[in-house]
């Protein structure tokens, strides 16, 4: 197990991470926005399922495939790059569907949870920085000399879900805030659904850009 000091060094350097705003805070912002908080917990729920895939991958040793291979590497983030753009795209065609005299709730499009659910375990599975991370960041906490580094990689990859439980869920609770004002006014709701369409296209032009450079071995 790790030591006291290691935990709170670790601790400090995945909060300093994880309140940084990337693709899978962006995400728990927009759905918040369009869905409302629960919406926007549940995607946190999903994004850290997602997590804890990666962390077992890294326990396993399959990060340093991802992160060897070029090809796998850029493949993953090309397919999380098309999954953004899928979803900022149906969320703008479920906005211009929505007429000025229509019921826009019913007319934007609304995923089940179990579907916001997924889309979360799928958005952070497809992100291979995640990976990256488990394989080049946190190694650096696991010290030898206290055994088992498997445990410790496993115990080291719940703290950090643990840690952005509490970051993604404050800024899930923002979103639900946000998302509960706009549908009071639905013009507003209308923009924040284009918005939102328009922040995921963003994002996976963003990652299939960065998908070109392959990862250094």
């Amino acid at each position: 197990m790790p030591d006291l000091p290691t935990f709170l060094l670790f601790s400090a350097a995945a909060l300093a991470l994880l309140v940084v705003p990337g693709p899978a805070v962006l995400y728990i912002i927009a759905r918040g926005a369009s869905q409302g908080r629960q919406a926007a917990l549940v995607s946190v729920a999903g994004i850290h399922v997602g997590t804890l895939v990666h962390v077992l991958a890294a326990v396993a040793g399959l990060s340093a495939i991802v992160v060897a291979s070029a090809t796998a590497f850029t493949t993953i983030k090309l397919a999380g790059a098309v999954y953004l753009v899928y979803l900022g795209v149906s969320a703008l065609i479920g906005a211009s569907k929505a007429s000025d005299d229509s019921d826009v709730s019913s007319s934007l499009p609304q995923r089940t949870l179990r579907r916001v659910f997924a889309d979360g375990v799928v958005l952070n599975i497809l992100n291979p920085k995640t990976a990256v991370f488990f394989l080049a960041f946190v190694p650096q906490f696991v010290d030898v000399d206290r055994g088992n580094t498997a445990a410790q990689l496993l115990v080291l990859g719940a703290l950090f879900i643990a840690l952005g439980f509490l970051t993604d869920g404050i800024y899930a609770a923002l979103a639900g805030v946000i998302g509960d004002r706009l549908r009071s006014a639905p013009h507003l709701e209308r923009r924040a659904a284009r918005g939102s369409g328009v922040i995921y296209i963003l994002l996976g032009a963003v990652t299939a850009w960065t998908g070109r450079a392959s990862p250094s071995t």
